[in-house]
């Protein structure tokens, strides 16, 4: 079987990185479409007191990538967690939540107005350990999210500290009070945590070592995969490099641990239902 298509959820692009390299990398391997993720911008966001100016900059970027390399590209957009530190301590609490929010509100906007943006992310809170008040004060941000993606009919893509089981039956009750159904909550950096008991039925977006992936496939096929590429002059290849996820895929469907209707799901039913696109 050769995979039609091959798609990668969580990419970032900078315009001081590989950019357009990185993309054609992912062509040569075997990629067709991926999803775009807002780039952390805090400094551009504080000064303008507004996200817009970073949201349409990435937009920009994945309609020049498609321009050039020919491959499809979906953009997920939204006020990166950390970024509530730095405008805690420029604006105080009451101007940073504000502009947080106003992140949310855009993207919620965006997505409402145009088909490329597919999702509000990645929103959530830090990964590395802050004071309970940063953490209470980023969940209520992201419920905030979640209620600005329900309203638009989108999903959300969610960067948190390290997974658990737990923390997934945490984030889907934020999600569930809020109306956001939990397959509309997207895992971003998640393990192969494949069964409801471990996911409480949000998506997980598994990052795609070889032996995350053999994990989730022999736990079933729900999920995502991505590489969480983040376009890093100083770290080339950090999170995982462009051809990861294409070169996998194709190396597993070779050598039988992947089946047709495991890779059907993977990359064209589960991304087209969690966003609402057409991969066909």
């Amino acid at each position: 079987m050769k995979p039609d298509v091959i798609f990668d959820n969580h990419l970032h692009l900078r315009r001081n990185g590989r950019y357009l390299e990185a993309v054609k990398d992912f062509k040569r391997a075997g990629g067709t479409h991926f999803i775009l993720c807002q780039y952390p911008m805090p400094d551009k966001a504080l000064s303008e007191r507004s996200y817009l100016p970073c949201y349409m900059d990435t937009i920009k970027m994945a309609e020049e990538v498609e321009r050039e390399t020919g491959i499809k590209v979906f953009v997920t957009i939204g006020p990166y967690p950390a970024d509530y530190l730095l405008f805690k301590e420029k604006l105080g609490k009451e101007g940073a939540m504000d502009l947080m929010k106003k992140g949310m509100e855009e993207a919620a906007r965006l997505c409402a107005e145009n088909k490329r943006c597919v999702g509000i992310g990645e929103i959530g809170r830090p990964h590395f350990k802050v004071e309970d008040e940063i953490i209470e004060e980023s969940n209520e941000i992201m419920i905030y999210g979640m209620q600005c993606a329900k309203e638009v009919g989108v999903p959300v893509v969610l960067h948190t500290e390290k997974a658990t089981p737990s923390i997934f039956k945490e984030l889907a009750e934020m999600a569930k009070k809020v109306g956001l159904r939990p397959e509309k909550v997207v895992k971003h950096f998640s393990p192969p945590f494949i069964y409801y008991e471990e996911n409480h039925g949000l998506m997980p977006s598994v990052i795609s070592s070889r032996n995350n992936i053999e994990i989730a496939l022999s736990k079933g096929d729900r999920f995502l995969m991505e590489t969480d590429y983040i376009d890093d002059p100083n770290r080339p290849g950090a999170v995982l490099g462009p051809k990861t996820v294409p070169r996998l895929t194709k190396r597993l469907i070779k050598e039988g641990k992947m089946e047709e209707e495991q890779y059907y799901k993977v990359h064209v039913d589960n991304p087209e239902r969690t966003y609402g696109i057409d991969l066909q």
